[in-house]
């Protein structure tokens, strides 16, 4: 746990739902890629199936990025890992399909961890908290169970303060970061508000651009940063901006190409 607060004071590499630029987001073949590039941090949404598993998968609705229909609090588990969680990417990035996506599965979380075990590290979101009750619960449970805390390999994150309290009820050691979406409009952010995370979180992860306007600006940064707080970036995908943000202090970025990132932080 000491080192892994150490290692958070370095620059992070965060594989946004794995590398999920070159293959099906939260798949096994897309946190292997991110794995075998070195990044640092596999990152992944988690939910609640019907019968209580916790599943990786980001959306509340399943179209997007399976065959099947409705919210995936609907299904058991078994009804959710016969769907196609990979095919959709092969129609999608043509240029990047793989016959071996097609099929692939919903992971859940303890499969990941049975996978990678102790030579990764895990950023972890609540998701949809209101959508997923006993999340937390289940997820701290999980993350015991399998020495992930006391070894100083995972994190959690949320949009959710409530979510995020909740877990810090339940295990104060847990790394916390508090997500913050700033918008594209002329409303100020207070600013100073950011010193109230720091009651709980030790980070706070934040948009880059919103309506293609930049949004993050060096005053968010410095603010931060002067309350203690690390202050990670979502989603980063073009070096040129990966750069700009490692020049203006980022403590680490969200991407879904972390071979990109890596070839910068190298």
């Amino acid at each position: 746990m000491e080192q892994q607060h150490a290692d958070l004071e370095r620059f992070q590499v965060i594989a946004h739902r794995g590398a999920s630029g070159n293959a099906p987001e939260s798949t096994l073949p897309a946190l292997s890629l991110a794995y075998q590039s070195g990044a640092d941090y596999l990152e992944l949404d988690i939910q609640l199936s019907a019968d209580g598993h916790l599943v990786a998968f980001h959306d509340r609705e399943l179209e997007r990025t399976s065959n099947g229909e409705g919210q995936i609090n609907d299904f058991d588990l078994e009804a959710l890992q016969q769907l196609d969680t990979g095919s959709w990417f092969n129609a999608a990035y043509p240029d990047k399909a793989d016959d071996s996506f097609a099929g692939l599965p919903i992971l859940t979380l303890e499969e990941v961890f049975g996978r990678f075990g102790h030579n990764a590290r895990y950023y972890l979101e609540t998701k949809a908290p209101d959508q997923n009750p006993g999340l937390e619960a289940a997820l701290v449970d999980m993350l015991e169970r399998f020495e992930m805390i006391q070894s100083g390999r995972g994190i959690v994150q949320s949009f959710s303060r409530e979510s995020l309290l909740t877990l810090r009820e339940l295990n104060a050691d847990l790394p916390l970061v508090q997500l913050l979406w700033l918008p594209a409009d002329e409303t100020p952010l207070n600013l100073e508000a950011l010193g109230d995370i720091t009651d709980y979180a030790l980070g706070v992860g934040v948009n880059f651009r919103a309506d293609d306007q930049t949004v993050l600006t060096t005053d968010f940064f410095n603010t931060a940063q002067h309350h203690g707080l690390k202050v990670h970036v979502y989603t980063v995908n073009e070096q040129e901006d990966m750069q700009q943000l490692m020049n203006w202090g980022a403590d680490g970025l969200f991407t879904d190409y972390p071979e990109r990132l890596l070839e910068l932080v190298d």
